[in-house]
């Protein structure tokens, strides 16, 4: 990669954070794609990645045709766009490349969210291996996840301060620096308090909500690792991310009735048509619907 490359990359980093608002998650994926283009040979063969064109970043773009799900690739497509878009808009470029160059057809692939009583046993299941501390830990981490259906890139950033404790409530910021009160159920409240009870109070108002084993903040990366370690400890014999909690939280407020106007506000999402494809997932409440209402069904 040229210096003049890491230049332009560090700028439109710069730009997607400042200017954008994006999570820090995002912005090392974004690098990253940018970089691995930097780093092509079609891009060596090109001069640089302002020197590329629509032809030498679709010989790019096709070379991970085969290796790669289209969600994948619509994820790397998107990054790159952004950046040469920035490019554009900042008049270093007078075409851009990814101009006209269509996004890879993706399977629609449903949501997999676990049961309620998945849900119960991840978070009521008990690390004898562990230490009480974090013990205390997991359990108001799995507990607060699934109780507000954050996204896990949502939850690290929070400090302790950003639990509104008088009115049961935790204040977000969402993507695109959007701040958001999600409310903090009961079982969850007491599961954090007795988290953090349990830690040193002096200065805890500016500490991170869930810290890790060490002290720091804990990591995107580390909820997913201790989430693998609870999936075993609590039996369910599948796979999860935490990205499936917040699928769950939704659910099952639809299967309880709540409208999905209400999901949307608490799950943050800008479209309700993002928040609509957890209709395709409920089909307990669209058959309980249907057994109340229609005439031929009722008394089933």
């Amino acid at each position: 990669m040229t210096k003049k490359d890491a230049k332009a990359i560090d700028a439109f980093v710069d730009y997607l954070r400042v200017e954008r608002g994006y999570s820090a998650h995002t912005l090392r994926a974004y690098r990253h794609e940018v970089e691995r283009l930097a780093e092509s040979d079609d891009c060596e063969r090109a001069r640089g990645l302002d020197q590329m064109d629509s032809l030498a970043l679709r010989s790019y773009l096709a070379s991970f045709h085969r290796q790669h799900r289209a969600s994948t690739r619509n994820r790397r497509l998107s990054a790159l766009r952004a950046f040469y878009q920035f490019r554009l808009r900042t008049d270093v470029i007078a075409r851009d490349p990814s101009e006209g160059i269509p996004s890879p057809k993706q399977e629609r692939r449903l949501p997999s969210p676990l049961s309620p009583t998945e849900c119960e046993a991840l978070i009521e299941s008990k690390d004898e291996n562990r230490v009480p501390m974090l013990q205390l830990r997991d359990r108001a981490l799995f507990d607060f996840l699934y109780s507000t259906g954050l996204r896990v890139g949502e939850l690290v950033p929070l400090d302790v301060r950003d639990i509104d404790t008088h009115r049961s409530e935790v204040r977000v910021r969402g993507k695109g620096d959007k701040e958001r009160v999600v409310p903090l159920p009961r079982q969850a409240r007491a599961s954090l308090d007795d988290y953090l009870g349990a830690r040193p109070q002096a200065g805890i108002l500016a500490e991170p909500l869930f810290l890790n084993a060490r002290g720091g903040r804990l990591t995107d990366r580390g909820v997913r690792t201790l989430l693998r370690r609870r999936l075993l400890v609590a039996g369910v014999k599948r796979s999860a991310s935490p990205h499936s909690l917040r699928h769950s939280y939704a659910t099952h407020l639809l299967d309880a009735d709540v409208d999905l106007r209400s999901i949307q506000e608490l799950l943050g999402h800008e479209r309700l048509s993002t928040t609509q494809r957890y209709t395709h997932i409920s089909a307990e409440r669209l058959a309980r619907v249907y057994r109340q209402t229609h005439p031929r069904a009722k008394g089933e």
